[in-house]
């Protein structure tokens, strides 16, 4: 037998969600949302399901959680399940709001079994808290209810995309980041997971990796985890990788970057291996890179120098290279010698090189000042001379407790004076002299024989 189908005023058919009367307001009171209806049009149907009714209406609802801030409206509502109270679906022009979130979607469906929205479709999500959207096709909402949950969270799939607004300091919202990846959680307005394929983009700012999690809180922290790959691509450029990069964050932004497990920097003015690099960064300004590690132990290389230590430490304060420091079996050479391919160099139990910055006709340049070993100290550098014979270098080996070179001011080239201290000790090599030819080297003629 088919069910027996009654068509009236939707107003009549939806009394029983009226906030001031029927029995399931009485039903419900206590266990979640409390259904009613704040606005109707159009006609609809009730339809008898054994011992239950079902209802349908349309042209225009609007319908709120008594007593809280949820309001949700659409086109056309079908309700299901009256004694159970199971769920309501929405459909067309589909509207939600609470005191976190507004959403639009295509479809939507609120359970009573764990307080949860699902919004399907062209589903569009903005935080109102933070200013943060998310857009895709599929999302479940589950929101705040006293006694069953005390934080908000989204789920969401099939590539749901989101654009993450941070606030500085004074509150005001900066450029958003965009993120996108297979299937998403976020918890709050702070925490949030990532799963497959995840890409992060910033017109500063790029990061790759399987998954992603993120705490943007006050103090927050993060992780890339699979592959990770991450990119500054404002006036700080840079590229880093490892087996995972974790995040440090203050006030919402990027303050340091730890690349873990065969780290690699590559920036425009140096190439970093080691097992562990970290990237602090001040107001989204790189001011020091630091790296240590055994198994990979560091090794940064740039134009002019080749450096390795068990640990090293560039000072690029104000965009600018100021100092770097190499810890234990510290060793630094200069530029290859493009006949020899060898490297004038400095070791020691720490070696400091600092540097100067001058300006030559208009355009900032950056020159080593001074360069320092101390504790077991050696060096090794050629002098080339002009006036030599042959133009071979005499070498210059030393060792002390602490060795200075001194480089020619700013604009010159090659070495000033160089300083030794403690116990001293070294040779200096000078080209054996080239024998000058003879004036005539040609072999004199044969004598005739005589007849």
């Amino acid at each position: 037998m088919r069910p027996r189908v009654m068509r009236r005023s939707l107003a009549a058919l939806f009394l029983a969600l009226g906030a001031g009367t029927g029995a399931l307001a009485a039903q419900q009171r206590g266990q979640g949302c409390q259904f009613q209806i704040d606005r109707i049009g159009g006609v609809g149907s009730q339809v008898p399901v054994g011992a239950d009714t079902n209802y349908y209406g349309g042209g225009g609802v609007q319908m709120s959680c008594a007593g809280t801030a949820v309001r949700m409206s659409s086109d056309s509502v079908a309700y299901f399940g009256r004694k159970g109270a199971s769920l309501v679906v929405f459909v067309g022009n589909v509207r939600y709001r609470d005191s976190t979130i507004t959403m639009n979607a295509d479809l939507g469906t609120y359970y009573r079994n764990g307080e949860r929205w699902e919004a399907r479709g062209r589903v569009v999500t903005e935080n109102l808290s933070s200013g943060s959207t998310l857009t895709g096709p599929h999302l479940d909402y589950y929101r705040i209810v006293p006694g069953l949950r005390d934080t908000a969270e989204l789920y969401a799939i099939s590539r749901p995309t989101i654009k993450s607004v941070p606030r500085d300091s004074a509150g005001g919202r900066g450029e958003p980041y965009i993120i996108v990846a297979d299937r998403v959680r976020i918890r709050g307005d702070e925490r949030m997971w990532a799963a497959g394929k995840v890409t992060v983009d910033r017109s500063d700012f790029a990061a790759r990796s399987d998954s992603l999690y993120l705490d943007s809180g006050a103090e927050g922290d993060g992780v890339l985890i699979g592959q990770p790959l991450m990119r500054g691509t404002g006036r700080d450029s840079f590229e880093l990788t490892g087996v995972r990069i974790e995040l440090a964050l203050e006030e919402q932004a990027v303050s340091y970057v730890t690349a873990l497990g065969n780290g690699h920097a590559v920036s425009r003015d140096l190439d970093l291996v080691a097992d562990t690099i970290g990237l602090d960064l001040v107001n989204e300004e790189l001011v020091q890179t630091l790296a240590w590690g055994d198994s990979v132990r560091p090794r940064g290389l740039t134009a002019d120098y080749e450096i390795r230590g068990d640990s090293l430490a560039f000072d690029t304060p104000a965009r600018t290279l100021s100092e770097v420091r190499a810890y234990a079996r510290a060793w630094v050479g200069g530029a290859l010698d493009s006949a020899s391919g060898e490297r004038d160099w400095m070791s020691g139990d720490t070696v400091v090189a600092r540097f100067v910055h001058w300006d030559s006709a208009g355009t900032a340049r950056t020159s080593l000042g001074t360069l320092s070993a101390v504790g077991t100290a050696r060096s090794y550098y050629r002098v080339s001379d002009e006036k030599r014979a042959g133009g071979l270098p005499s070498i210059n080996y030393a060792r002390g407790d602490q060795i200075t070179v001194h480089m020619k001011p700013a604009g010159g080239r090659g070495v000033a004076r160089v300083d030794l201290r403690g116990r001293v000790d070294g040779l200096n090599l000078e080209p054996a002299p080239v024998a000058p030819a003879p004036a005539d080297s040609t072999p004199p003629a044969p004598r005739p024989e005589a007849r």
